[in-house]
């Protein structure tokens, strides 16, 4: 099998990735997903490769009310010892306080805001994706949480726009940057787009040409390291962000690691390829129990509760593995870790990797629909006080980008 690993130029010489005092080594991003990226995955990934791993979404309205979900996704453990929190809000005000709180209780060390979320529940309040087409709202939020920072930085995740026809990126770009987040990322489909079809990575370009003085960096359709560096190299952005390309595929970290050092001539093209990620059926199994394990701390001791989280991972971990159906069902029903350890143990560990039938797509993508809306959202730029107070209601426990 073809690698970036074989084939990525070695004379190519980057800086480091630099956001704002933190500078990356590799030029990666973990995405926050909903129900995904808490501390628990956060870790798995990070004990396979290197990188910039941001918690899952959390509500700013929830933050500020110190809810006792919200309190615990904004937990790190000790070994994180770079804190990086993704907040969404649809209020300067709140979005101020809840910044303001993680700064003063010394909570971040890094701030990401999504205005990517698509799903229908947000969109249709005038949250999420559906923002920044009130352009003087998305720049209040962004400069009331730029302000409340001070030193630590802000960055801004974002979409295209609402569809074809009411692009934002690049209005909402500008004045990101003008009110001093230190970088912007671009999933490259529109709310419209959900997660269906293929990423425009055009849009990246384009972004990276308009936006000079800040990093910019890439989201959308990243399956494999050879794609993070095909899209570095058609785009130009400075790094990537890996969402469901590593659903049941944390050492996809650890190759991406391998491929940007060799790109960046830091390390032996032949050296990383030997080493390149293609994980025995007992390697799976040893990651789903050390996940697992992780889930147990997480949830502060409850082995059912983590036994219950890891089962929405199983199919990705198990894509492509000759792994039968009362296999996944028995992992569906344990409650513990040593009713775990019982399934996985029934397991032919010597099976090998799959290949592409292990890679390629993976979770939600569904198909292109029409955004919900508030009543007449597109017919100015202008928010009206009604739209206002609609707002209001928006922030919900809804995550996505």
């Amino acid at each position: 099998m073809t690698t970036p690993l074989e084939t990525a130029p070695s004379t190519i010489t980057r800086p480091k990735l630099r956001i704002g005092p933190i500078e990356l080594d590799v030029p990666v991003v973990l995405a926050p997903m909903a129900g995904i990226t808490n501390t628990a995955y956060r870790r798995l990934c990070r004990e396979y490769g290197a990188g910039l791993y941001v918690s899952e979404m959390i509500t700013s309205r929830a933050l500020v009310e110190r809810t006792s979900e919200s309190m615990r996704l904004i937990r790190h453990h000790p070994s994180e010892t770079l804190r990086s929190i993704q907040l969404y809000g649809v209020d300067p005000g709140t979005m101020r306080e809840a910044v303001t709180m993680l700064v003063a209780e010394n909570r971040a060390d890094h701030i990401d805001m999504n205005f990517g979320c698509p799903v229908a529940k947000v969109t249709r309040k005038g949250g999420g994706s559906a923002l920044p087409w009130k352009l003087d709202l998305f720049r209040q939020i962004v400069e009331e949480a730029v302000k409340a920072a001070g030193d630590i930085p802000v960055t801004v995740k974002m979409r295209k726009g609402i569809d074809d026809d009411h692009l934002t990126y690049i209005e909402a770009a500008k004045a990101a940057e003008g009110a001093g987040v230190k970088s912007i990322a671009l999933h490259a489909r529109t709310a419209a787009d959900f997660y269906s079809g293929q990423a425009d990575w055009s849009a990246i370009s384009t972004l990276k040409k308009t936006i000079t003085s800040i990093p910019v960096l890439g989201n959308g359709d990243i399956w494999s390291a050879e794609d993070a560096i095909r899209m570095v190299d058609e785009t130009g952005c400075d790094g990537v962000v890996v969402g469901r390309g590593c659903l049941g595929r944390p050492w996809l970290f650890g190759d991406l690691s391998s491929a940007f050092r060799v790109r960046n001539g830091e390390l032996d093209a032949s050296v990383a390829a030997a080493t390149r990620a293609a994980p025995t059926l007992g390697e799976v199994a040893v990651a789903i129990r050390r996940h697992t394990e992780l889930l147990v701390e997480f949830y502060d001791g409850d082995e059912n509760r983590a036994c219950r989280d890891i089962r929405k991972h199983v199919a990705w971990y198990f894509k492509g593995y000759p792994v039968g159906h009362d296999v996944r069902a028995s992992l569906s029903l344990v409650n513990s870790l040593a009713e775990m350890d019982d399934v996985l143990g029934t397991l032919d560990g010597s099976l090998p990797y799959p290949g592409v039938d292990a890679e390629g797509p993976r979770g939600r993508a569904g198909t292109p629909k029409r955004p919900s809306l508030p009543d007449k959202w597109l017919e100015s730029r202008d928010l009206a006080l009604p739209e206002r107070a609609e707002l209001t209601s928006a922030e919900l426990h809804h995550s996505g980008g």
